[in-house]
C-alpha cells in the first residue's frame, strides 16, 4: 500500500494554516474546501496591505502573528501575456522575492509544512507533449513568460536545497491554467477564458457584430477548474512529502480557436471571432502528464470542462 493511502482526514484539525494570497481567485476557494475539511483549522489569509511579502521585515511580522504550522504559498504578481510583455522586471523580482525570503523565515520559525505553488510557465518553450515533471530543466522558458517562470522555478531548487540541507519538508506544485468562479475578468490582466467570456457578455449587450482575440487560434492549451485545483493542493500538502515538482493537471488539451468558439457558443453570442494576428500566441502548446500526482498521492480532477466553463460564465454573468 502507497504512503498516500494513510488516513489524512484529520491532518488540518487544530493546525494553524497561512494561505499567502489567500483572498484571491485561486486562494479564496482553497480556504473554502480547507474549512470544509476541517471545523477546528484556524486559517490565516492576509490581504497584501496587512503584510507585504516583498519586504523582509513584514514577512516577519505576519509569521510571528500567524504562528502558522502549515503555510501555503499561493502570493503572486500574475497576470496575461499582455501584462507579462509590460513587466518583465516586476514580475520577476515580486515572484522571486515573496517566496525566497517567506521559505527562508518559515524555515526558521520552525514551520512544520510549506506548499509552494509553481507555474508551468517555467516548461521549456517547446517542451515535447505531454510536459513531464522530468523536462523541466531541458530549456528556456517561452520568452513572454519567461521572467515569471525563471522566478518560480527559482523556488523549486529552494525546496530541493532547503530539504536536503535543513531537512525543511517543503512541496512543490505546477497547476495548469486555471479558470472558475471569481476569476480575474480585467481585461488589462486577465487570462483567456474570462477575457473571452468578458467580451462575448458585454458584445451581446451592445449589440457589437464581432469581438477580437489574440493571436492565430492555433496555440493549444490545458485548463484546470478552479476547484479542482484547491483540492490538489490540499491534497498534496496533507499526502506528499518530497521536493520533486509534480503537475497538477486535468489531462485535456484544447486548441485557443476551439476553445474560443466554445465560450462564444456557451455564452450565446452570435457574432464573429476576429483574430488580432499581431498579438502573441505565447507557448505553442500546453498538456500536461499527470501522472506522478495520481501516483503519489492519489489525486486526478474530476470536473468537466463544459460544466466548469457554464458554472464560470453564470458567476460572472450574476456577480460583474
Amino acid at each position: 500500500m502507497t504512503d498516500w493511502h494513510r488516513e489524512t482526514a484529520d491532518f488540518w484539525d487544530d493546525k494553524s494554516v497561512l494561505v499567502t494570497g489567500g483572498t484571491g481567485f485561486l486562494g479564496s476557494h482553497l480556504v473554502d474546501e480547507l474549512e470544509r475539511r476541517s471545523d477546528t483549522v484556524d486559517i490565516s489569509a492576509p490581504t497584501s496591505d496587512e503584510y507585504d511579502l516583498r519586504e523582509k521585515e513584514e514577512i516577519h511580522e505576519a509569521l510571528a502573528a500567524c504562528k502558522p504550522d502549515v503555510v501555503v504559498h499561493l502570493a503572486a504578481t500574475v497576470g496575461g501575456i499582455g501584462a507579462n510583455r509590460r513587466n518583465p522586471g516586476k514580475y520577476f523580482y515580486e515572484n522571486a522575492i515573496m517566496g525566497i525570503e517567506l521559505m527562508e523565515q518559515a524555515r526558521r520559525f520552525g514551520v512544520e509544512k510549506f506548499t509552494i505553488l509553481g507555474t508551468i510557465c517555467s516548461y521549456p518553450n517547446h517542451t515535447e507533449i505531454p510536459f513531464s515533471e522530468e523536462d523541466l530543466f531541458d530549456g528556456y522558458p517561452e520568452e513572454t513568460n519567461a521572467p515569471y517562470g525563471i522566478a518560480k522555478k527559482a523556488l523549486l531548487t529552494q525546496s530541493w536545497a532547503y530539504r536536503q540541507q535543513y531537512g525543511f519538508d517543503s512541496i512543490y506544485l505546477m497547476p495548469v491554467n486555471l479558470y472558475g468562479p471569481r476569476d480575474d475578468f480585467d481585461l488589462e490582466t486577465s487570462h483567456v477564458i474570462p477575457a473571452i467570456i468578458r467580451k462575448c457578455i458585454e458584445a451581446q449587450e451592445r449589440g457589437d457584430s464581432s469581438i477580437t482575440a489574440w493571436g492565430t487560434g492555433e496555440p493549444t492549451r490545458e485548463f484546470l477548474y478552479v476547484k479542482d485545483a484547491a483540492d490538489g493542493i490540499l491534497t498534496a500538502t496533507e499526502r506528499y512529502d518530497s521536493s520533486d515538482p509534480v503537475n497538477l493537471g486535468s489531462g485535456r488539451e484544447i486548441s485557443i480557436h476551439d476553445l474560443v468558439n466554445t465560450i462564444v457558443d456557451a455564452t450565446g453570442f452570435e457574432g464573429t471571432v476576429e483574430w488580432d494576428t499581431s498579438k502573441p500566441d505565447g507557448q505553442p502548446r500546453r498538456k500536461l502528464d499527470t501522472t506522478r500526482a495520481e501516483e503519489r498521492f492519489g489525486w486526478e480532477a474530476t470536473t468537466d470542462f463544459e460544466e466548469g466553463l457554464e458554472r464560470t460564465i453564470g458567476w460572472f454573468r450574476k456577480h460583474r
